[in-house]
């Protein structure tokens, strides 16, 4: 019986991933280094560790956890990394799982999957919406630390239905899941860490757990949109959505999950509805406040910091401000080397307003110029728009009128 695992040492099959990587998903210096990685059939040695695992001669290498910081908060986040070759090879698994099994998951999940996105599912809730006149009644919900509290022994069995079709590829997933150490600070240790967020093949797991969450809502026809941990759904009556959310809390707690009681939101007729981050007031999708907010408490705990970086190191402040203008443009409109969709290919993709650019272009102009005049009077502006742009800056509103809204799926 063939296994996805046996296309991992195959050429063609790596030549194909790279054409979808380079189809401007991935930034330059991670496509050479995928192209050197494949040049040089690194994923070889990778190979040969997932076989002597299955075998029982050597275990596979363990990831290293790390905590890094949310985009545009202060919050922390624990994530799990495979080294590098173990990476990009479980990339590639990953890649080719999530097109095999696409068929397993209901319409309403869009989630890491083939020719979905965030587009679509803020696309599908303002068709809803628009169906029903704009009157409804909403509620959304986040799941608490999702990837890392789901048990995976809860998980396994449903893994194992799923690819009853591919024993080996099953066997080695199990391994990885069944794994209970891992390296911190140079030292392994044993810890609870669910599916393990950071990790390639982790996305799959996010959208199997609550699959039948998703089919019981799509089964009923009830307008319900779900993104890895991020669930929204829409009631005519008040009634009708206390019932809905009865329904996913007592699921949730299930299936040992708890909410994110900070990103509870109900709705009423008439108010804006968020969803991934956006805003949608009818036919309009915006950038949602929130997340605005969050960006520009980013921008200024950062200036602060320039501004005392500058001064303790007799830095001149036009540098401190070329500084900030690097730090944000590669933030929010670069292809980031570790993630496939940065701040700017998540938003230009689905908002069909620029108002919220706006109001962030304002506030990181004004920023600069605090920064590169260490001053918060009027004469500030006397570093000139002209002076921005000489030093780097890119107006968000400017990029996305020029953005390909062609979007890119996983």
């Amino acid at each position: 019986m063939s296994s996805l695992l046996s296309e991992l040492a195959r050429p063609d099959v790596w030549e194909k991933f790279y054409g979808h990587k380079d189809s401007g998903i991935t930034a330059p210096s991670a496509l050479r280094e995928l192209r050197q990685f494949i040049d040089g059939r690194e994923y070889m040695e990778v190979c040969r560790e997932i076989a002597d695992a299955l075998d029982g001669t050597s275990p596979f290498p363990l990831p290293r956890r790390a905590v890094i910081s949310k985009m545009s908060t202060q919050k922390k986040r624990t994530v799990y990394i495979y080294p590098r070759r173990e990476t990009v090879t479980l990339k590639l698994l990953t890649y080719l799982i999530l097109r095999k099994y696409d068929h397993i998951f209901a319409d309403n999940l869009y989630s890491f999957r083939p020719a979905r996105s965030a587009h679509d599912a803020v696309g599908k809730i303002v068709s809803h919406i628009s169906k029903i006149d704009g009157r409804f009644y909403s509620y959304k919900v986040d799941v608490s630390n999702y990837f890392n509290s789901i048990d995976t022994e809860l998980l396994l069995p449903e893994l194992e239905d799923i690819l009853s079709d591919d024993p080996h590829l099953l066997d080695f997933l199990s391994l990885l899941l069944s794994e209970t150490h891992v390296i911190s600070d140079g030292e392994k240790i044993e810890e609870a860490k669910g599916i393990m967020a950071g990790t390639p093949i982790a996305c799959f797991y996010a959208n199997i757990f609550l699959k039948d969450l998703d089919f019981h809502f799509a089964r009923e026809g009830i307008p319900y949109a779900r993104y890895s941990d991020d669930i929204v759904v829409l009631a005519k009556t008040p009634e009708e959505l206390e019932g809905y959310e009865t329904y996913i809390k007592d699921y949730l707690k299930f299936r040992g999950l708890t909410v994110n009681p900070d990103k509870e939101v109900r709705t009423e007729p008439g108010e804006a509805l968020t969803f991934l981050g956006f805003a949608m007031d009818g036919n309009t999708v915006d950038i949602a406040p929130a997340t605005v907010t969050k960006l520009k408490g980013k921008m200024r705990r950062k200036a602060r910091a320039l501004v005392r970086w500058a001064a303790r190191n007799e830095v001149e402040p036009a540098n401190a401000a070329k500084a900030f203008i690097r730090i944000f443009n590669r933030k929010l409109l670069d292809i980031s080397d570790d993630h496939d969709l940065t701040w700017s290919r998540w938003f230009f993709s689905v908002i069909n307003t620029d108002r919220s650019l706006h109001v962030i272009d304002q506030y990181a102009q004004d920023t600069i110029r605090y920064i590169a005049s260490n001053t918060r009077k009027k004469s500030r502006y006397n570093i000139r728009y002209e002076d921005l742009k000489n030093w780097g800056y890119r107006s968000l509103v400017n990029e996305y009128y020029n953005f390909g809204k062609d979007g890119k799926d996983i």
